[in-house]
Formats: C-alpha cells, sequence, structure tokens
C-alpha cells in the first residue's frame, strides 16, 4: 500500500529496539532508508500499525583511526601524537604502540575526548628510528582499528665535518672509490654499511658509513661533499644523527 509508515529500529548490543527513522511506501509497497550507522547492533523495519516486522540485520560498525606525529625529535623530548578515532565516540580506550622486535608494545594509554579526538606521547630512551601506531581494542559500539604512522627520526647530536678534496680516487675504509658524488660519512666504530639519518637546519638525508674517520678531537662524523652538498652543511658545526 502506498504512503504507510513505516520506521526503522535499531538495537545497540545488549539493548532494546529505539525507533531510528521513518519512510513511507511508494506506489509498489517499497521504501528506503539511509542513515549513519555510528554504533553496531541489530536493525529492523516496523510497519505502523501492523504487527508486521523485517527480519533482523546485524551491523557492525568498523572503527577509523587517524592519527599523526612530529617526524622529527631530538633526544630528550617527548614524540606527541594526536588524532581522531571514528565514529566520534567519547571516552574510548586507545593505546599508543611502539614497534619492537617481540611485537607491537604500549607506550601510552589514553582515552578519547570530545568529538572521539586524542592526544598520546612517549618519550624515547635512545635515538634511532621508530614505528609507532595507535590501537582500539574495539567494544559494543565499534570494531578494533589500528592507525600506522609514518616514521619517527628520533636524533642525537654530533659534531661534524667534511672531507674529500685531495683523497678522490682512493679506496675507502668499507670498500670503492671515494668521488666528489658519492654520498655517504665516515665513523670510527660503527660497522661499514650502517644506515644513518642526519639532519641539518630542515633538511634530512640517509646515508651508509663508508669510512673511517674522522680523526680530529672532538669530531663524531666526517661527511662527504655529496652528504654535504645535501644536508647544505658547512664546513664543521653541530648535526643531529640517529645514532
Amino acid at each position: 500500500t502506498a504512503g504507510r509508515q513505516v520506521r526503522l529500529e535499531h538495537a545497540p548490543r545488549g539493548q532494546g529496539f529505539r525507533p531510528l527513522a521513518t519512510a513511507a511506501t511508494g506506489t509498489d509497497g517499497s521504501y528506503r532508508f539511509a542513515v549513519k550507522a555510528t554504533r553496531s547492533g541489530s536493525y529492523r523495519a516496523v510497519a505502523q500499525g501492523a504487527a508486521v516486522a523485517s527480519p533482523v540485520r546485524r551491523v557492525i560498525v568498523v572503527a577509523r583511526l587517524a592519527g599523526r606525529s612530529v617526524r622529527h625529535v631530538l633526544g630528550g623530548r617527548a614524540v606527541r601524537v594526536k588524532g581522531t578515532l571514528l565514529p566520534r565516540l567519547r571516552g574510548r580506550t586507545l593505546r599508543l604502540q611502539l614497534r619492537t622486535r617481540h611485537g607491537w608494545k604500549t607506550v601510552d594509554r589514553v582515552r578519547t575526548r570530545a568529538g572521539g579526538r586524542f592526544r598520546a606521547a612517549f618519550r624515547p630512551r635512545h635515538a634511532g628510528i621508530y614505528r609507532l601506531r595507535v590501537r582500539f581494542s574495539g567494544d559494543r559500539t565499534a570494531a578494533a582499528a589500528s592507525d600506522r604512522l609514518r616514521r619517527v627520526y628520533v636524533y642525537r647530536t654530533g659534531h661534524a665535518s667534511w672531507y674529500g678534496p685531495g683523497l678522490y680516487g682512493n679506496t675507502t675504509s668499507c670498500g670503492g672509490a671515494l668521488t666528489s658524488g658519492r654520498l655517504g660519512v665516515a665513523h670510527k666504530y660503527l660497522p661499514c654499511g650502517t644506515r644513518v639519518t642526519f639532519r641539518y637546519r630542515g633538511r634530512s638525508v640517509t646515508v651508509p658509513v663508508i669510512d673511517r674517520g674522522p680523526f680530529a678531537a672532538g669530531r663524531d662524523w666526517d661527511l662527504t661533499a655529496a652528504t654535504k652538498r645535501r644536508l647544505g652543511f658547512g664546513s664543521t658545526g653541530v648535526v643531529w644523527s640517529t645514532r
């Protein structure tokens, strides 16, 4: 019958059905609802004025996390993460987790605020490259979700110089000829091939250890000419490094 009112009802897990929306049937008796599901639960359609209901349909809302963090942090400072949990529900527990060789380790636990917003942080002990994610374990309202964040670079400071002129063509301690275009760095003891990320005045570059040095007192790194140019580095100075 055209024009008959049909009521859409929703029952969250563990609760009874409640009206959610209404629609009128068309000339062929069909009806349609378009609602935004914000909580998992059961749905059914009930014809008004008649003891007729559709089969119950179970709908699971899958949560979605959108987080972001700072990417470059000097050692000793906190890595801060913020974002939003969708659906935008308050009071949900989230875990900030760090990837380790043994799996994911929780380093902070927070609750969402109004609008599903959250803030979390952790303070790394060592320089290096860290992988983080934010994890929601799920509850009655929404299924579990996680958001893997971009890599975070944590640095320590060190004194650097550069080398090259007069040595081009020579074989480096780690093998291969030193040229003006070769990216790399010299270090006293890090294994050959160890990749190190440097940051200097907003520029970053990741290069391998290719040689031994520097041999001047008080210096930690000797940059090749190509690495120096990539960073916009001068003759000597302080750089940030992940090792």
